[in-house]
């Protein structure tokens, strides 16, 4: 076939990303502890982390599972979460775990239209966006207890 014969390649979703990472324990608690993500072992005592239907996949630096890319980094990656949750329980919840708040809430455009924001760095300060889309968005926890408000990370 001719180039202008091909079909492109259709994308349908995400399935998962790898950060590089100096701390394997750190990375694991922040996520987990921070951001509720379900932390996964698997190959040989590699590590991953879970959310929705999404993993992260963790290489420790120096120690990169292959192929990799071309320069593994810590701090490189620029990502966005997409979050059900009010932003101000977000910002509590960051503030509660001692999350240093870069930016937000604010107004930003997602994937499929606007989005608020919040920025925060993660310990390899790779930068870390929370957003929400308003017609997906919970009520407010704030009646809620603590408890159930924390599992909801």
């Amino acid at each position: 076939m001719s180039q202008g014969q091909l079909k492109p390649i259709k994308i349908n979703r995400l399935d998962h990303f790898v950060i590089t990472v100096k701390d394997l324990d750190t990375t694991v608690d922040f996520y987990t502890r921070v951001l509720g993500m379900k932390v996964n072992t698997f190959a040989g005592g590699r590590k991953s982390l879970h959310f929705g239907r999404q993993k992260i996949n963790i290489h420790v630096q120096g120690s990169e599972f292959e192929p990799k890319a071309i320069w593994p980094t810590p701090g490189s990656t620029d990502v966005c979460f997409i979050t059900p949750t009010q932003l101000d329980d977000v910002v509590a919840h960051l503030n509660e775990c001692e999350v240093e708040i870069l930016e937000g809430p604010v107004a930003r455009t997602g994937a499929t239209g606007p989005i608020n924001s919040v920025y925060f760095r993660d310990p390899d300060h790779n930068l870390i966006e929370v957003a929400n889309y308003e017609a997906e968005v919970e009520p407010s926890s704030s009646s809620e207890s603590s408890e159930e408000n924390r599992s909801q990370w």
